[in-house]
């Protein structure tokens, strides 16, 4: 019997995220978002709906100038300003008991050995409910925040990228054996010092002595998430992720995309099911088609295009705001997401995409519209196209989350599209059956006493800048 499907909800710390202008909307209430409660509310409606995930994602910059400036983003509040999710996820755990916390951050914006500290911690707090959505950042502005002179070019972040992956693991799976915590009282030894091991982690950008300052978390290393289809991107998540995030424009697509990322995932040594993949939907859901329809053409009429626009071509890593409408996308070259031109090229066939199908793909991008009936009829061709979750995009919050909980989830449980329940345990087990990463995952070779050996007999000889 095929699996039920995931659902997670995609939010941001910030007003305007995806469908810009919705916002405006009367019953939109994402402009609290520097509120706690407004987060804990949302976790405690979606765990209630059995969601797999409250999923964050996050920006450390401003997306690069549109017409020549930066003021589009503030006066539309286009991911600005935006809060830490991070810093949320403590709360999000304690007033909840099996929703996963999916937080994005950077190889940027963080060393690892704090990051891996945070995020064990976060791991232990939660029960082992803490999952990481690895990201490279592709704005210049987010670099120039930590002291780059400008980004570094797509598949070099990449390289950096897996060596930030190796230090965490290491440190997550290598520095301390299960057992090592002992905390006996009678004899005094806290800990066992022969089963904690400093990592001794020599790269080209890091040098990490250990040891891990954090005994294992329910998971160890969290769930991990990646999103991008570039090429050096999907070999990056055929190696490390767990479940990846596309945005594909058909089932059709997805099902091509999914069987040659999986393809990969046995060329990197793992099973083609080591690696899931959530597709981006968003939903406008009504009692009838025309319903729906009317619903639909209400979101369009408050929707900025203008806006849309500046995210995609801040996505691109080039101001599009001096480009004519027909300008052909492959005529402009960045060191931008490459993802976002392989999902034109996708929704475009046969043709070159422009600037003008940009914007209008953007502003339509993975909707289903349609009485519950009709989303589930969409949502099972997905799901047959070996998509394994849906990531769920809001036009308002919390309504977005309410009206598909409520409308569409019990159609989805009466086809078995939808679970019933949690299971017990971490946000790996609900999603995996286990609660660790499998031997087949590369940060499994740091574990127990394998890692001496491996680290010290590859261990590279240039020092870090």
């Amino acid at each position: 019997m095929t699996a039920p499907l995931k659902f997670s909800a995609f939010v941001m710390n910030t007003t305007s995220h995806i469908l810009h202008g919705a916002w405006r909307l009367p019953q939109a209430q994402q402009t609290d978002f520097s509120s706690l409660e407004h987060w804990v509310s949302l976790a405690r409606t979606l765990e209630a709906g059995r969601f797999d995930y409250i999923f964050f994602a996050d920006v450390v910059g401003l997306y690069d100038d549109y017409q020549g400036s930066w003021r589009k983003f503030v006066d539309s509040g286009l991911q600005i300003p935006s809060n830490d999710p991070l810093v949320l996820a403590s709360a999000l755990a304690y007033n909840t008991e099996h929703l996963g916390i999916a937080i994005t951050s950077s190889i940027l914006q963080e060393h690892p050995f704090d990051f891996a500290r945070k995020i064990s911690t976060l791991d232990h707090a939660s029960g082992g409910r803490i999952a990481w959505n690895i990201v490279t950042s592709l704005s210049d502005n987010a670099w120039r925040n930590f002291g780059y002179d400008a980004i570094t070019p797509h598949d070099e972040r990449y390289e950096w990228a897996q060596e930030y992956v190796d230090v965490v693991y290491k440190l997550w799976e290598g520095s301390w054996d299960d057992d090592a915590l002992v905390q006996d009282k009678t004899s005094g030894i806290h800990a066992d010092f022969d089963k904690v091991r400093k990592i001794d982690h020599v790269g080209r950008r890091y040098r990490v002595e250990g040891p891990h300052l954090v005994a294992p978390s329910p998971q160890r290393t969290p769930v991990l998430f990646q999103a991008g289809s570039s090429p050096a991107g999907r070999r990056f998540a055929a190696r490390n992720a767990e479940a990846q995030f596309i945005v594909s424009p058909s089932p059709e697509a997805a099902a091509a995309l999914i069987d040659d990322t999986r393809r990969l995932a046995v060329e990197a040594g793992r099973a083609p099911r080591d690696l899931q993949f959530f597709q981006g939907l968003s939903f406008v859901i009504g009692s009838t088609e025309q319903e729906a329809q009317r619903k639909a053409a209400e979101l369009d009429e408050i929707i900025d295009p203008t806006t849309i626009l500046a995210h995609a071509a801040g996505g691109l890593g080039y101001d599009l705001g001096f480009y004519d409408l027909d300008t052909p996308i492959g005529d402009i070259e960045t060191e931008g997401t490459q993802s976002t031109l392989a999902w034109l090229r996708e929704a475009v066939p046969g043709r070159e995409p422009t600037v003008r199908d940009l914007a209008q793909l953007r502003s339509h991008s993975g909707r289903v519209v349609g009485t519950p009936e009709q989303i589930a009829d969409q949502l099972e061709r997905w799901r047959d196209a070996g998509v394994d979750g849906i990531n769920v995009i809001n036009a308002t919050i919390p309504g977005s989350y309410v009206e598909f909980i409520d409308e569409v989830l019990p159609v989805l449980r009466r086809r078995g599209l939808a679970r019933h329940d949690y299971e017990q345990g971490t946000a790996r087990r609900q999603s995996t059956g286990r609660d660790r990463l499998p031997d087949s995952h590369p940060a499994a070779s740091y574990r127990q006493g394998v890692v001496d050996a491996h680290w010290h007999s590859t261990r590279p000889a240039a020092a870090p800048a």
